[in-house]
């Protein structure tokens, strides 16, 4: 398994200086002639993947939008199937280490409800006296629009992912959607007063955002606050959101990772890979949380809006 031949002349104009550079040391000089300097090359570009992989999975401004510019720009050749789910994996590590207090919550009230399922209780599931279950069972709720949605239109989605001008329009919606949710005053609604309607809009906009361009992290937390949840609430159920969809990738494709993973060149690179993914992506939940209660929203909107234009023109008069 790798991440995929780089096929970009720049990169690797930019990256050959450094191996032969008269500047190296002799460690550096040991570990390319251990490793290979087309392996060093690759290792460096799976790091790359997966810095951007972790920044664009959690920043507004849509990894599978950057994803298609990408290739369609520098003609990037998509990674490996399998790299890719291990780059998801390291993001899922970067949510679960970043929220584990709240991960472990959920997991006990689970296994506290199940034991009442067990013992033939009736448990009142939205029991508003029980926070994390009421999380839990908003975020079910919350899943299967999505879960629909993608398996439904997932034909759709894929076309779309060959449309690098659509790309362009769709990072302008984005920009939008912060534009608005920048502006909108924290709601009043907490965990108590959460309803399931709040959940399902939640799901169908993390499905929507499915579509290249569509900022998962953006419209999630543009629904929650259109339909009145807090700040910290719509942020925290934004991420929160995010497991089940990147665990089922990684469970569904997982197996076909670790079997490509074949020999010590190969399994560098996507450790690396690995490493970055979740470093960048726990950065970059970081961020995202700081600039949405602080109001810096319209930042990522002055961003997705100038690369979706600059998108749209290349299209039109470039390629």
């Amino acid at each position: 398994m790798s991440p995929g031949k780089p096929n970009l002349p720049g990169l690797i104009g930019l990256l050959n200086p450094i191996w032969h550079s008269r500047v190296k040391s002799d460690i550096m000089i040991t570990f390319i002639i251990w490793v290979g300097e087309a392996d060093c090359l690759n290792l460096l570009y799976a790091i790359l993947l997966g810095i951007l992989q972790g920044l664009t999975e959690f920043l507004p401004i849509s990894s599978s939008g950057h994803l298609v510019i990408a290739q369609e720009v520098f003609n990037i050749e998509e990674a490996d199937l399998a790299f890719d789910v291990i780059l998801h994996l390291g993001t899922l590590v970067a949510v679960l280490i970043y929220y584990w207090r709240d991960v472990l919550s959920l997991i006990s009230e689970f296994c506290v409800l199940l034991g009442e399922y067990i013992r033939g209780k009736k448990p009142k599931l939205l029991d508003h006296t029980r926070p994390y279950r009421v999380l839990m069972v908003m975020i079910i709720i919350a899943t299967i629009p999505t879960a629909v949605i993608g398996l439904v239109f997932k034909d759709l989605f894929s076309q779309l992912f060959e449309t690098a001008d659509f790309v362009g329009y769709a990072l302008i919606v984005t920009g939008i959607f912060l534009w608005i949710a920048n502006g909108i005053v924290s709601g009043r609604k907490d965990l108590k007063s959460m309803t399931a309607w709040d959940a399902v809009t939640v799901g169908l906009m993390q499905g929507l955002a499915i579509t290249p361009g569509i900022s998962r992290s953006g419209s999630t937390i543009f629904a929650g606050l259109i339909r009145g949840l807090n700040r910290e609430l719509v942020t925290r159920f934004s991420f929160l959101l995010s497991i089940p969809a990147i665990l089922g990738a990684v469970v569904l494709e997982g197996k076909d990772a670790f079997e490509s993973a074949s020999s010590i060149h190969e399994v560098m690179p996507v450790m690396a890979g690995f490493a970055a993914a979740a470093v960048s992506g726990y950065l970059a939940i970081h961020l995202l949380i700081s600039a949405l209660q602080n109001k810096k929203l319209i930042y990522f909107s002055y961003y997705c809006w100038a690369l979706g234009i600059l998108t749209i023109l290349y299209t039109w008069f470039i390629a």
